[in-house]
């Protein structure tokens, strides 16, 4: 049975180091380029070889990830660094961009690539594509359950996060922190907009709620679910957590990594409650499986604090000015850390007891006092968010062993014959011949003293072989440096290079595309389709029904399919505009395929990619700005020797992020289901601490958060053209027929 692998972050070489020696498998790291967690510290150049030969020497699998969308200007110093990962013996990548993920495998194609959750696979079909650009391994989405997964039969690796932060979000789907802040989660710069306060309305109606992180995950954890996760047909089990402390990475790595032991071991996987009381005091925002067991909406957010939870230390019994009386459930040592029921926390610097004197350590059940330095002024729970001692003891850790293993041929008259091996590398030293003792013979424990004394090596001898004639005699001095020789050696062959083709060259593959000039409205109720119905536009519908009861009337009506798609139909000469890759390569022999604007299209090569899939007109990312349209479309040019066939959205409100969670199902329903309040006739939306409203648009358990202001560039057509951009996308959202109308006169006056 081949074991699942246990995949651990490392931000930087400390993390790396507590990582491996906390007993994963892999390591996932970055560099400072082209990575979906820009802000962590990362590797330079230089430390990242020294982190793999590190790890090789461990037997660790290293990934590096350049999971970020790439921009046409990027490309060639993109593909210089891919060369250097690749030159540097890195195992795999970890890849988002679909035209990056196809060019570094024709350009280095025994380069492994799993393709990251950032790529948002949550369907059969895009995993055929994804195996089709000769990816090894999935990171899917966060999103499905363990029996949507167990479903997917495509013979890809299947990787699935295991514990750590999460997004709200699909993953690679948000847009929230590009539109307000400019600063791009598909780019490695997500500012965490879901963990910022908001206030649900219904319309104008405030509705109530307990708390106001309204889209703030809680922290994944799988522990209990761990037995029938390792029971499925995953691959790689991965922890969040790139930014994350050292002792958290080595910690969280440790006990899960002991759980998986116990597994393939037939053991009870219990885990004890001071394991899970250290879990929580590392790291957690209250912890939840998921959806990988198909958890409640009101399970997954913890509305009430997107901080760090800790555990409960105990209740404050009185605030005064000066101090804090806490009667303590947990013990407290100096210099630990404590937030209280204002949401504001503090080192315990100076603990007193009830005699006011200084202390460094209080027990449970003891009432102590704390100096008010956070304006506390009611009563609550204390939580313990820092434990000092635990810090320390966790960044003094036994360092893992390579178990080796010696075998000894000493014959009379015969080359001495000494091998080590680690159970994979096999090394062996022939060196003088063995001679008759004349005196005092050399001993097996003479021997094993010698060979068992390997210092600062990374082995432990666990067994040494013997087959030696009696009354020998070998000069423990050369033992000695048979066995220097032997462990250094040993060394080299687990760190020595990946043994690689030469690079390959870009392959050049085009399709005929007609290139049009077309004006394209999405439409969202019946009355908007109808006002643009007699007009010389593409109307892109997502209600189905709808598309159905008025294709016949117009050959110009496309159907929008979702940007969450669990099993992609398969049309029959029908308008599709593909909102996720699983639809586009499931249709791939329709004639007449749009592809969506959330497909993250920024470069040349996904523009290939998407037309030899047969898309006729492809939609570029609403992350684009002027300057990067110019490099895109005049490298587009170069390569292809052609102008593409491209569509750009002039005016509408985006979608900032699309989510499984609901908010109206989870704050109004408490999560059960079957619940219609999606179906009902209300207008729900978010306000943010700006006083903005964010639309919530809800459609099969799928919400929408809207922009509350709209693209509106109208008035730059001429610009866009003068590009070479041809189509342009106008999506509604309430806009009547009069403001519709007026919408399409202005375009019109521009083209």
């Amino acid at each position: 049975m081949k074991k699942v692998e246990l995949l651990s972050p490392a931000g930087n070489k400390e993390t790396l180091y507590y990582a491996i020696h906390g007993g994963c498998d892999a390591v996932y790291v970055s560099t400072t380029s082209y990575t979906a967690r820009k802000y962590a510290k990362n590797f330079t150049h230089e430390e990242l070889k020294e982190a793999v030969k590190y790890c090789h020497l461990y037997g660790v699998k290293l990934y590096v990830t350049v999971n970020t969308i790439i921009y046409e200007q990027e490309i060639n110093d993109f593909i210089k660094y891919i060369k250097y990962l690749y030159e540097s013996d890195v195992d795999a990548l970890i890849m988002q961009d679909l035209g990056m993920i196809k060019l570094v495998n024709e350009l280095f194609p025994d380069f492994e690539i799993h393709a990251s959750t950032q790529a948002h696979t949550h369907n059969e079909e895009q995993m055929k594509l994804l195996e089709n650009l000769n990816v090894k391994r999935v990171v899917l989405a966060r999103e499905l359950s363990l029996k949507e997964i167990n479903n997917i039969k495509i013979p890809l690796e299947k990787e699935v996060f295991i514990h750590g932060a999460l997004c709200v979000s699909y993953s690679g789907q948000c847009y929230f922190s590009s539109k307000f802040l400019q600063r791009s989660g598909n780019r490695g710069e997500c500012a965490g907009m879901c963990r910022l306060p908001y206030e649900l309305y219904e319309k104008n109606n405030k509705i109530k709620t307990t708390g106001q992180f309204l889209l703030s995950p809680k922290e994944l954890c799988t522990i209990k679910n761990l037995k029938d996760i390792l029971e499925s047909n995953i691959a790689s089990l991965k922890i969040e957590g790139r930014m994350k402390k050292e002792e958290y990475t080595y910690y969280v790595t440790k006990i899960y990594k002991k759980l998986i032991e116990k597994y393939y071991n037939h053991e009870d996987m219990t885990l004890e409650e001071s394991d899970l009381k250290t879990l929580q005091l590392l790291y957690n925002r209250k912890f939840t499986n998921g959806y990988i067991s198909n958890n409640k909406n009101n399970e997954f957010i913890n509305i009430i604090s997107p901080k760090h939870q800790g555990i409960v230390l105990g209740e404050v019994q009185e605030a005064k000015k000066d101090k804090i009386k806490i009667k303590l459930q947990e013990e407290l040592n100096q210099n630990d850390g404590v937030r209280f029921s204002n949401n504001e926390g503090m080192i315990a610097n100076f603990i007193y007891n009830q005699q006011n004197m200084l202390i460094k350590h209080a027990d449970k059940n003891q009432i102590i006092y704390l100096d008010n330095k956070v304006n506390l002024k009611e009563q609550g729970i204390v939580l313990k968010t820092q434990d000092d001692k635990l810090i320390k003891d966790l960044k003094n850790i036994k360092e893992k062993k390579i178990a080796i293993n010696y075998k000894i041929i000493a014959k009379i008259n015969k080359p001495l014959q000494v091998s080590i091996t680690d159970g994979i590398n096999t090394i062996t030293k022939t060196t003088f011949v063995v001679e008759q003792s004349k005196n005092k013979p050399t001993l097996k424990q003479d021997i094993s003293e010698k060979l068992s004394k390997i210092g600062n090596t990374p082995f432990q001898v666990k067994e040494i072989i013997y087959d030696i004639d009696k009354d020998i005699f070998i000069p423990l001095k050369y033992i000695n440096e048979i066995r220097r020789y032997l462990t250094d050696e040993l060394i080299k062959e687990r760190t020595k290079p990946i043994k690689r083709k030469k690079i390959h060259q870009e392959k050049i593959t085009t399709k005929e595309i007609q290139n049009t000039s077309t004006i394209n409205f999405l439409v969202r109720n019946e009355n908007q389709l109808k006002t643009l119905l007699t007009e010389n536009v593409n109307i892109y519908v997502e209600d189905e029904t709808l598309y159905n009861r008025y294709k016949k009337e117009s050959k110009n009506i496309y159907l929008k399919t979702p940007r969450v798609n669990q099993n992609p139909k398969k049309y029959q000469n029908e308008n599709l505009l593909a909102s996720e890759t699983g639809m586009i390569y499931q249709n791939k022999e329709n004639n007449n395929i749009v592809s969506d604007i959330y497909l993250n299209v920024v470069n040349s090569k996904t523009i290939n990619v998407l037309e030899n899939l047969n898309v006729k007109k492809i939609g570029l990312s609403v992350e684009l700005n002027e300057t990067d349209l110019d490099y895109l479309l005049k490298g587009y040019q170069e390569k292809y020797k052609r102008k593409p066939n491209l569509e750009i959205l002039i005016y509408g409100k985006i979608e900032l992020m699309i989510m499984k969670y609901c908010p109206l199902n989870a704050l109004i329903n408490n999560g059960k289901k079957p619940c219609n309040l999606c179906k009902n006739s209300k207008e729900y939306s978010l306000k943010d601490r700006n006083g903005k409203k964010l639309r919530l648009i809800n459609n099969n358990c799928i919400t929408k958060v809207m922009d509350y202001q709209e693209i509106n560039k109208i008035d730059k057509i001429p610009q866009l053209k003068e590009l070479g951009i041809t189509n342009f996308r106008v999506d509604l959202l309430d806009e009547d027929q009069n403001e519709i109308k007026e919408i399409l006169t202005k375009i019109k006056n521009v083209l």
